[in-house]
């Protein structure tokens, strides 16, 4: 895949109206893709800590475009996701960093990892994506 493809993928990914919340930062390689988002006391539970949705959000939304890299022309699904908290956070930046690990006509398994700033996992997921019907065009942001 080409460069051109992994930027238009991170403008249509920061161009969702659910970043405005999030304010993620998305970069995209070849089969690989790498997602941080800021700690913001808006997204804590009642224990003052992350809360597991902003976890998986980072870690699917990360194998997500990884995959995705590999897919020139339509959106990919995530079909299923595992997700396994491993340790909590309540301030810093969550960085996502998520590959590819098994691709055929139909299938894509893609795993990821998540950090707090001191390079301790705090949360790790694999998922299932297959090919869309849904062009990649301008009309959804990939420009």
């Amino acid at each position: 895949m080409s460069d051109e493809h992994f930027r238009k993928l991170e403008r249509m990914y920061h161009g969702a109206p659910i970043n405005q919340f999030y304010r993620p930062v998305l970069e995209v390689g070849d089969g690989t893709a790498e997602l941080t988002i800021p700690v913001r006391p808006e997204f804590f539970h009642a224990a003052a800590a992350v809360h597991g949705s902003v976890y998986f959000k980072a870690l699917d939304d990360a194998a997500f475009f990884a995959v995705n890299s590999l897919v020139p022309d339509v959106f990919v699904l995530t079909v299923s996701f595992n997700l396994y908290l491993t340790r909590p956070i309540s301030e810093g930046v969550m960085r996502a960093r998520a590959s590819v690990v098994h691709r055929s006509r139909q299938l894509f398994l893609a795993d990821a990892e998540l950090f707090d700033e001191r390079e301790r996992q705090i949360a790790r997921g694999s998922g299932s994506f297959m090919r869309s019907q849904i062009a990649l065009t301008p009309e959804v942001g990939y420009a």
